[in-house]
């Protein structure tokens, strides 16, 4: 059996920074430090922050006046922003800067009279954060079916923008049914679609290619993880989530030659080498490679702590 990695994999530069932000509060205010809503989705950086001592809530009501409260990559409302400051607690920002540029364009856009559309999953963290940063209409679209019933203030008025960690082939085709109904949309300079995003189901289609089967390290609610492995689906081969070694079943192992690793960009790369190791004890790996791919050298700043 042969191993090849995805090139790149793994943490992108918005979890790195949501990440290194609660450590840091953590470190100088001491704990506990509060955490709205996971802060990147997977369960292991979660577990891993909590033992250090931040606290993850679903509503900012279960939190004690003045704690520090850190709000998570995904972003927030600006209702979420001002009710954190009702209640008197001391905020910090981990939204992810691409997002916060979503969130601007948002701003801008209504401002100007146009209705916005967020294409994204309705329910997601970054969907509900985007909307709710929209001072006039907005409207969520996740179909070509649901772009051809919008009903519109102005179609000459109309802008768009995307969740960060959709597939890049799904919205190409949303954008085309979007450029269909309204020919006189205003489009961002370049897609909202994250270079991380972008880099990994770039690697993930080269990789199906070369493999028989994909794993993909992530947990079960992200959603770039998610698209990685429908990229490698779509590709003709055969591919699994997993958010650790252990949930392997290994009939999907059965008569495969080559396996396929990647992680989405919230899932650590200590994992990756755990499931190598995991590969290792139980077959005879003849080769671990990783493939060609873009070094990604982009780090984002730290907000003030």
């Amino acid at each position: 059996m042969e191993v090849i990695l995805a090139r790149p994999r793994g943490f992108c530069a918005g979890v790195n920074r949501a990440i290194n932000v609660v450590n840091r509060a953590l470190q100088v205010y001491k704990p506990p430090v509060y955490v709205l809503h996971e802060i990147v989705h997977n369960t292991h950086v979660i577990k891993e922050l909590e033992q250090k001592g931040a606290v993850f809530v679903e509503e900012l009501e279960d939190i004690p006046k003045g704690s520090i409260t850190i709000f998570s990559a995904h972003g927030v409302s600006q209702g979420t922003k001002k009710q954190a400051e009702q209640l008197g607690l001391k905020t910090i920002n981990a939204t992810c800067p691409l997002v916060t540029k979503v969130h601007r364009r948002v701003s801008r856009l209504n401002k100007i009279g146009y209705d916005v559309l967020v294409i994204g999953h309705k329910g997601h963290p970054e969907v509900e954060g985007t909307c709710g940063h929209a001072s006039g209409s907005v409207h969520v679209v996740s179909s070509p079916e649901e772009i051809q019933e919008l009903q519109v203030n102005d179609p000459s008025r109309v802008g768009y923008v995307t969740q960060t960690t959709l597939s890049i082939d799904d919205t190409a085709k949303l954008l085309t049914a979007l450029r269909e109904q309204f020919p006189d949309i205003n489009e961002p300079s370049r897609i909202d679609i994250c270079f991380a995003t972008s880099n990994r189901q770039t690697a993930v289609q080269h990789l199906s290619e070369q493999v028989d089967l994909i794993l993909v390290v992530g947990s079960k609610n992200s959603s770039n993880s998610n698209r990685l492995r429908e990229v490698a689906e779509k590709n003709k081969t055969t591919a699994f989530l997993i958010d650790h070694a252990e949930e392997i079943d290994q009939a999907w192992l059965e008569n495969i030659q080559r396996i396929g690793i990647t992680a989405g960009a919230s899932a650590p790369e200590y994992l990756v080498t755990e499931l190598v190791t995991w590969l290792r004890d139980r077959y005879e790996v003849s080769a671990v490679e990783e493939m060609d791919g873009v070094d990604e050298t982009i780090c984002f700043q730290l907000p003030n702590i």
